[in-house]
């Protein structure tokens, strides 16, 4: 066989392997992500769920859902750590439940996320766990939540971000700091977002001259006596 004929032979099939190679890997990808995509929402709905059905049997809301939502945490924390793995993951989903099933209950959503978030930013740092990308996670799961139950996601984002600051100062200078930075501008990103998807509309003014246009008034419009001298 001629060189050349055999090595363009090789060539093509090193590229159709490579092709399917980055069709298999393409494959398995989507595959997973649809599968943390259900986890998260199985995680949701638990939690949603737990929380909800716990707040309608208590006289206290108010400190019931405190007390709940920090043993809720609690609970999200132990179990990554008997798994090994997962808190980063799980975060969000946990939080966006509790702050659903808070909501589903006409209890305080905006004092739960600041709690909520607080209790994820200490449980990460008991457990040895990136304080700041828990910190993250857990201030997006109080924005999806605001989002789905119809409040100010804005306002929401800045009460989480604060509780995740306040948090992570007392457990030293460097989690703060890590804190701070990657939380930069989260609750200005969320209003930049609102502010595209429902942009003002401009005031009604003048004509572009400044001043307003007159208008003609029609023979019909005209009092008698003009209409009769524009005859004549």
């Amino acid at each position: 066989m001629d060189p050349k004929t055999q090595a363009g032979e090789t060539k093509g099939s090193t590229e159709a392997d490579l092709g399917r190679a980055g069709a298999a890997v393409k494959e398995g990808v989507v595959r997973s992500l649809k599968g943390l995509n259900e986890i998260e929402a199985d995680i949701v709905s638990l939690v949603r769920n737990t929380v909800a059905d716990s707040l309608k049997l208590s006289a206290d809301l108010a400190g019931m859902s405190l007390n709940l939502t920090t043993e809720v945490v609690k609970g999200a924390i132990r179990a990554t750590e008997e798994v090994g793995t997962g808190l980063i993951l799980s975060t969000k989903s946990v939080t966006k439940g509790i702050i659903m099933g808070v909501g589903d209950v006409g209890g305080d959503v905006v004092g739960m996320a600041s709690q909520t978030v607080k209790g994820a930013v200490k449980g990460a740092s008991e457990v040895g766990a990136d304080v700041s990308l828990v910190a993250r996670r857990a201030v997006d799961g109080v924005i999806e939540a605001a989002k789905e139950i119809g409040v100010s996601a804005e306002d929401m984002a800045k009460v989480a971000v604060g509780g995740a600051i306040e948090a992570a100062g007392t457990i030293g200078v460097t989690a703060a700091k890590a804190v701070r930075g990657m939380l930069a501008g989260v609750a200005e990103g969320v209003r930049d977002l609102a502010g595209a998807a429902f942009p003002a509309k401009p005031p009604a003014g003048p004509p572009p001259s400044g001043r307003p246009e007159k208008s003609t008034p029609s023979e019909a419009e005209k009092p008698a006596d003009q209409r009769r001298k524009t005859k004549e």
